[in-house]
Parts: structure tokens; C-alpha cells; sequence
């Protein structure tokens, strides 16, 4: 058996020669050369030169139609209907309407020559993007429907406020700096990370820390698995009590934060996690946006010429507002608005929770109960009658003449007293 390796090439015919790897073909029908003679080979082919491509032009911008069609739900919701999820709610009743033709699902494009109807009114082509800042109290929660019935805050805006989206959220025991807008893209704009824009806080805590012990928070910290960016915070006053000397023992504590994701319950979870319970927390700034003395409750509109140089970049340009005219005037909130503090709450929390029985072991006797010293007291019981042996037996020692006068003296004169009886009058002397 012969070995691949080894295996003969194979012979060539009779009367041909050999062919060396490389060799010229010979072509058919001509003498093959002799075994001295010169085998010519033929030349490599050159390579070919690479194609020269020449700059293709740029596209000429009125040539291109930009894509002008949008979904019928962010058509509605951006010209201040309802929210993208109330809107499937009326198109699935049927109360939504597209060029005269009862719509059935949502996903239809609207183009700009077309006509909605809402309840067979037409809905007016979008708004400019507008923006206004917004002072939350303590007490409301920031979503348009509560199932639990909480006050929200959109049930107590001032009057004069078109139909508007908050940027963010504010929890219910949080206050400050909200920003609310009527365009959903500028909300969802806003809240990303990506925009950089800083959020500050002032937080007021109870517990004991240092400012060494806040700057290590710069770096990141996780808390219950889930990992919280950076975060600048400043000690600004810390308060001990009078007999604290050592000062070692928990104080209340101002302190300022600063963060950029805006996490849920970011600044109450991250710090009590080092030790601190926030008992108030108010946000002073959304990126370029601060609270400033802005009452609480109140709203004012921010002016197209600030959205335009704040927000370029961020919302698309159709969006932006013209005109260079400054924002509203301020808008006070409607009625009283419910100003409830964290301590009011939780003890409005404890004392709707029914409180649990005395449970007392076997044997031992139950304490009485205090009485009031404001309680009615009971009615005194009236003396009991005499019987008649008590009459018969009783002595009256008051002196009673008959006909009811005294002896000696004129009617309607005093009785006896203990020293005997009344002294006639004395008479008047004689003249001499």
C-alpha cells in the first residue's frame, strides 16, 4: 500500500512530456517541445487598479419630504386631548374619528392634510411646547388617578392651566421645585439622564454624620441591589441637643444634595442608608430652572424666548415656541391647598390603623378605669320621710303664744330668743 504522501503523480501519455507545476499549457494540436527544451511561462496578470469613486453629492434638503405622519395617539395627546392611554380608551369606544371614519385600533398614521374629530368636534393642530414651574406642597402625589384616592396634584392647579404632564415625579411627602409641560416628548426630554441637567435638593435629617462621610457618596453607592450614580451633598448645619456635650449623638442636619439620575426615592433611600432619616426634603433646582420665592401651590410659565435657549437641542424644532413675549403672570392656587407635614401624615396613618386589644395573662385582674374629674355628679337622694312615732317623740322647742302673739308685745315682733323674753319698750321720760 502506498502512503498518500508519497502517492505518484500521475504519468503522462505516450508521447507527451512532463508538465512542470508553473508550465505554459500547451495548446492542442501543436508538437510537444523536447525534454532540453525551453519551457516559457506565462506572465502574472497585473492587477487591476482599484476604481476611483467619485464624491457622491450631498441631498438637497427641499428635495427631501420629511415623514410628516404620526400616530394618532401622539397627535391627540400633543394637542392636549387626553393621555396616549386615555386615547386607546376612545378610540376602542369609537369616539375618535380620521377624515369622517370611526377608527378601531390606534395604530393609524396621521398625515398633515387630514382631520381628526374627538365626540365630532375637530381637534385644532398641535401647540408650541410650553413649560411652567410649579411649587408641590407636602400632601399630594404627582399622577393624574390615585386607586387609592389620594389628593393629586393635578385636582388642585391654579385656574388658567391648560391640560399638562409633569417632568418627573415628587413623592407625597416631598415639596418643591415640579416642572409641568403640555408636550409628552418635552417630559420624556427632560427626565433622561442623558441631558445632564442637575437636580438639588435641601434635605433636613435626623441621625449623626460628617462631611467626610458624605463625600464618599461622589463614587457611587448600592443600596438593596440597585446601584445609585453619583452624589455631591453638603453639610450645611448640624444641631445637637443641649445635653449632648460630646456632641457624638444624633442631631438634625441640613444638608444639600445633587444628583443627575433622579431615581426613584434616590435621596431618602441613599441616605438612610448611612445612617440618616429625612424628615423633609424640598428641591430647589431642575437643571437651569430653581424654585426661587415661588409661593407654594402657585405656578408661573416660563417665556418661549428661555424654552429656546435652554431646550435647543433637546425637542424637536417644530416644537419650539416663537415670539419673544415673557411668561404668564403668577397663577395662585384655587381654594386651600391641603399643606400636610411628614409627622402629620404618619400619625393620620396610626390613627386610621385600628389599635390592637390588651391582652392580659390569666390570672391578673384588669385595671379600673380612671374616672374623669370633669363627669356629671349624681344627684343627691332626698332625706327620708318621718315616721310618726319620730313625730310623736320629737320635742319643738320654739315658743308659740296663741293667736300668734307674744305676750307683752305687738304683733309681727321677733320671738324669744335664748335669753328670754322680748324687753317691753322702754317709756319715754318725763319732762320736769
Amino acid at each position: 500500500m502506498v502512503d498518500h504522501k508519497e502517492h505518484p503523480r500521475r504519468a503522462p501519455r505516450a508521447g507527451q512530456a512532463p508538465v512542470r507545476k508553473g508550465a505554459a499549457k500547451v495548446p492542442a494540436g501543436a508538437a510537444a517541445p523536447g525534454l532540453g527544451a525551453k519551457v516559457l511561462r506565462a506572465p502574472k496578470p497585473l492587477a487591476k487598479p482599484e476604481p476611483v469613486l467619485a464624491p457622491r453629492p450631498a441631498p438637497d434638503p427641499d428635495s427631501v419630504a420629511p415623514e410628516t405622519e404620526e400616530r394618532v395617539a401622539k397627535v391627540l395627546a400633543r394637542a392636549g386631548v387626553a393621555s396616549r392611554r386615555d386615547i386607546e380608551r376612545l378610540i376602542a369606544e369609537g369616539r375618535v374619528a380620521l377624515n369622517g371614519q370611526v377608527l378601531t385600533t390606534p395604530a393609524v398614521k396621521v398625515g398633515t392634510g387630514d382631520i381628526l374629530t374627538v365626540n365630532g368636534e375637530v381637534v385644532s393642530d398641535k401647540e408650541p411646547a410650553r413649560l411652567w414651574r410649579y411649587h408641590k406642597p407636602v400632601g399630594l402625589i404627582t399622577a393624574h388617578k390615585d386607586p387609592k384616592g389620594r389628593p393629586s396634584v393635578f385636582d388642585h392647579l391654579p385656574e388658567g392651566l391648560p391640560r399638562v404632564i409633569s417632568v418627573g415625579r415628587l413623592d407625597i411627602a416631598s415639596e418643591g421645585l415640579l416642572l409641568l409641560t403640555n408636550d409628552g416628548e418635552v417630559a420624556r426630554a427632560l427626565e433622561l439622564p442623558a441631558t445632564g441637567w442637575v437636580r438639588q435638593y435641601r434635605a433636613r435629617c435626623y441621625g449623626h454624620t460628617s462631611q467626610e462621610k458624605l463625600d464618599k457618596l461622589k463614587d457611587g453607592i448600592t443600596v438593596e441591589g440597585v446601584r445609585y450614580g453619583a452624589m455631591e451633598a453638603k453639610l450645611d448645619k448640624m444641631k445637637h441637643a443641649a445635653m449632648d456635650v460630646d456632641r457624638k449623638g444624633p442631631a438634625n442636619v441640613w444638608i444639600t444634595v445633587a444628583i443627575t439620575e433622579g431615581k426613584n426615592r434616590e435621596v431618602r433611600r441613599v441616605l438612610e442608608h448611612i445612617g440618616l432619616k429625612v424628615n423633609r426634603l424640598i428641591r430647589l433646582a431642575y437643571g437651569p430652572f430653581v424654585l426661587g420665592t415661588l409661593p407654594s401651590g402657585a405656578a408661573e410659565e416660563i417665556g418661549p424666548r428661555v424654552i429656546r435657549e435652554q431646550l435647543e437641542g433637546l425637542i424637536a424644532p417644530e416644537s419650539m415656541p416663537k415670539g419673544s413675549a415673557t411668561g404668564g403672570g403668577l397663577l395662585m392656587p384655587k381654594g386651600k391647598t391641603p399643606v400636610l407635614r411628614p409627622d402629620k401624615i404618619a400619625s393620620r396613618r396610626a390613627a386610621a390603623e385600628p389599635k390592637p386589644k390588651k391582652e392580659y395573662k390569666t390570672g391578673w385582674a384588669k385595671a379600673k378605669k380612671k374616672e374623669s374629674p370633669h363627669a356629671a355628679k349624681p344627684n343627691r337622694k332626698a332625706a327620708p320621710a318621718k315616721s310618726a312615732l319620730a313625730k310623736a317623740h320629737s320635742t319643738d322647742l320654739t315658743f308659740k303664744p296663741a293667736g300668734g302673739k307674744l305676750a307683752g308685745g305687738k304683733p309681727g315682733a321677733k320671738p324669744a330668743g335664748a335669753r328670754g323674753p322680748a324687753r317691753p319698750p322702754a317709756s319715754k321720760p318725763r319732762g320736769r
